[in-house]
């Protein structure tokens, strides 16, 4: 059997398992595994409480000598895996026989050729594992002790004479199996399997209290949501009565006037400023996000000495501020909206705690919706993860996402017209960063923590390269592809040392003099896979922790750890200008729509606004809370708190650069960005949804409709939908 064969059998002895229980096997499931490990920790707690000491003892014995480690797949391929580096041919089979007795005699029929399939593939690894390490003995051992059941067997017949090969894994019969590719397909292949079997298994009531929990919360929350709607419906329905019952006592003359009015008004306003004279009605909904980001020569111009994003925001702020004018006398704010639907109809009504303007604006925006400059028209669930996001990217043509947890699982997943898993990695090597290539957007960029960046391919669901980086820099922070497809940024950093893991998801502190981690800048070229050139660090080799390009790749903006941003002119290859933007370290940096400046979030809690023509002047300054910036934390049961570094994008704007979205505790917020830099940030939409802290944000509108990703630390992702609606 090759490994073509292979990969065709899993795939479609996957797609059988995938059909035992779809409905069980579904997106929002939480982890059974992480399911038992809290039901043990609740029946603990139960038997101290009751004094139950004797049945305790039982039961961590029993725990401690438990062969299903608690439905935790991953703790189950280690385990197998330990015996083959061991050599335990005894312990392998005992294991094996005890998953066969315990969970695969309990499928059906149909299923019992993939468990042979499996046990065939899992003994020839061991073999394999033998014939590469030289140990002839044990290899010879093997064919021994298993000749009498392996003899009857067609799949096995060929493979007697491996112990007396020179070379076998030259031949062509045997060289498929000498190779990673294989040995990789079938971890993931049993791996899956496993899973989607603990997914099908009957589960006690026990199990499903934390979900039956999570549903009840659910059911109360969409109850409330319906309750504020239908509470606003009614409020309406009473206003327009009494407008009807109000019109029909007025003489029709007087209806008249009125109207001659307003429109006096609207002559005299657009007579003191031309650049309304040409704005679509404020009331008027707009068609969806533009497809593709504007060229910033062709930007709308606003007033004299302004920047473009300040002439649009002045221009919404005017028609705001001429809203009570209209409004009639009802006062309702939300008696103008054309077709006579209200924004309640629409969205429903956030607390007024969440829509309050921070700084010194109090407008109120979204309270009653008329200057929401979004709605959400729906948000999905992303659930294949079963571990905290590091990174969550879209692609340049906005029909594919990339995901990476903190396991290591990268998932490349679409979601236009439905969501769809389209290739599933699983790394052996831990992984830190993620990038899509430009040219051709199908290729993904990862970089581990070994020195190692791979070039994978998502249709044909391969890698295509791996380039080592440098041992000495083993830690690939951060990478940026070109715009022009042709080359590629990545960030190497030396090991932390003992004041931090490598890891993304830390509990110990952070070091106390990040200059002490030594990094690299160097660019690669993506066509012959080579490195061009080393950029040089001032004052001294520093740990780049994020990179982004403009729009044309002639500008590269970095952040690092010393808490200062470097600006590159990719012409010549050197820095052009560095300041010190952050009391610690920059966690996240990107161009603004304009490209006359750059936002940065860094560990001090600060979102700043950069003139790259005037180095190191501030255009605004903000204070985020620290759940938009990070160390982001987790609290657990039984005291457990999982803290983690902020890897990923920390905020994204929105196809015009007018507003920005960012991370929360509960979801992604999104403020509007204000002209003044002393107005501050303009709270406008929360889009929620989440369980646990958001760490990683994008915002694509590729598409017909703006869609917001937020990914959280329960490996969950949300995708907003959202309308955008024009002044």
């Amino acid at each position: 059997m090759t490994s073509h064969e292979f990969d065709h059998m899993t795939a479609s002895e996957k797609n059988k398992t995938g059909n035992i229980s779809t409905s069980v096997f579904t997106l929002g499931e939480r982890k059974m595994g992480s399911a038992v490990e809290r039901t043990d920790e609740h029946v603990r707690e139960y038997l101290i409480y009751r004094g139950f000491t004797s049945t305790l003892k039982h039961l961590d014995s029993d725990m401690k000598a438990d062969k299903e480690k608690g439905f935790r797949v991953d703790k189950i391929i280690d385990q197998l895996q330990v015996f083959i580096h061991t050599f335990d041919l005894n312990g392998l089979k005992d294991y094996w026989g005890y998953l066969d007795r315990r969970l695969f005699c309990r499928l059906e029929d149909i299923y019992r050729p993939t468990v042979s399939k499996l046990r065939t593939s899992l003994f020839r690894y061991y073999v394999v594992y033998t014939v590469q390490l030289k140990n002839l003995e044990k290899t010879q051992e093997f064919f021994q002790r298993q000749a009498q059941e392996l003899q009857c067997q067609q799949e096995w017949r060929d493979w007697f004479i491996l112990p007396f090969m020179p070379a076998p894994e030259q031949n062509p019969l045997f060289s498929p199996y000498f190779s990673r590719q294989w040995s990789d397909t079938f971890l993931v292949s049993l791996h899956n399997f496993l899973s989607v079997l603990f997914q099908c298994m009957p589960q006690p009531a026990l199990l499903s209290f934390d979900s039956e929990v999570q549903r009840t919360a659910g059911l109360q929350e969409e109850n409330d949501q319906l309750r504020h709607v239908l509470f606003s419906l009614q409020g309406e329905a009473k206003l327009k009565k009494q407008e009807e019952m109000v019109h029909h006592k007025l003489p029709p003359y007087v209806q008249n006037m009125d109207r001659l009015g307003d429109t006096e008004l609207d002559l005299v306003t657009s007579q003191r400023n031309p650049a309304l004279s040409t704005t679509p009605s404020r009331n008027f909904f707009s068609t969806f996000l533009p497809q593709a980001r504007r060229v910033p020569g062709k930007m709308p111009r606003g007033l004299p000495g302004s920047s473009p994003t300040q002439a649009s925001l002045g221009r919404k702020d005017t028609v705001a501020n001429q809203m009570p004018e209209k409004r009639g006398e009802s006062g309702d704010p939300e008696a103008h909206l054309e077709g006579g639907t209200t924004s309640n109809d629409l969205i429903d009504p956030p607390p007024l705690s969440q829509t309050q303007v921070s700084g010194e604006g109090q407008r109120g925006t979204g309270v009653l919706g008329v200057e929401q400059p979004f709605i959400k028209l729906s948000q999905e669930e992303y659930g294949e993860h079963h571990s905290s996001i590091m990174h969550c990217r879209v692609d340049c043509s906005g029909r594919r996402v990339a995901s990476l947890d903190v396991d290591g699982v990268i998932k490349v997943w679409s979601f236009n017209p439905i969501m769809q898993t389209k290739a599933t990695i699983m790394s052996k090597s831990p992984l830190l960063s993620l990038e899509w290539a430009t040219k051709p957007d199908r290729l993904l960029l990862l970089g581990s923590g070994v020195g190692t960046v791979r070039l994978y391919d998502t249709e044909a669901k391969k890698n295509l390269y791996e380039m080592a980086i440098d041992e000495t820099h083993p830690r690939i922070l951060s990478l940026a592809c070109s715009p022009s497809g042709t080359s590629f940024v990545c960030s190497a950093a030396a090991h932390a040392g003992p004041g931090r893991s490598g890891s993304v998801t830390e509990t110990v502190p952070r070091l106390l003099n990040p200059l002490s981690v030594s990094g690299q800048l160097l660019l690669w070229d993506t066509k012959t896979v080579k490195q061009q050139l080393q950029f040089s660090l001032e004052p001294g080799p520093v740990a780049i922790n994020c990179t982004s390009f403009n729009h044309n790749g002639n500008l590269l903006v970095t952040g690092a750890v010393d808490g200062v941003i470097r600006l590159f002119d990719m012409q010549r290859y050197d820095c052009a200008m560095s300041w010190r933007a952050h009391d610690g370290e920059v966690y996240s940096v990107e161009f603004s729509y304009d490209e006359n400046t750059v936002f940065s979030i860094g560990e001090d809690g600060k979102f700043i606004q950069w003139n790259i023509h005037r180095c190191g002047v501030k255009q605004s300054e903000n204070s985020l809370p620290q759940d938009a910036t990070g160390p982001f934390v987790l609290s657990g049961y039984s005291g457990y708190k999982q803290v983690q570094v902020p890897r990923g994008r920390l905020f994204a704007f929105d196809s015009e650069g007018q507003h920005v979205l960012t991370c929360s505790n509960n979801g992604g917020l999104i403020y509007r960005l204000n002209s003044s830099s002393d107005s501050g940030l303009e709270r406008v939409l929360p889009l929620g949804g989440h369980k646990a802290p958001v760490v990683t944000v994008d915002w694509c509108s590729a598409m017909d409709c703006g869609t917001c990703l937020t990914a959280s630390m329960d490996g969950k992702i949300k995708l907003s939908t959202l309308l955008a609606q024009k002044s």
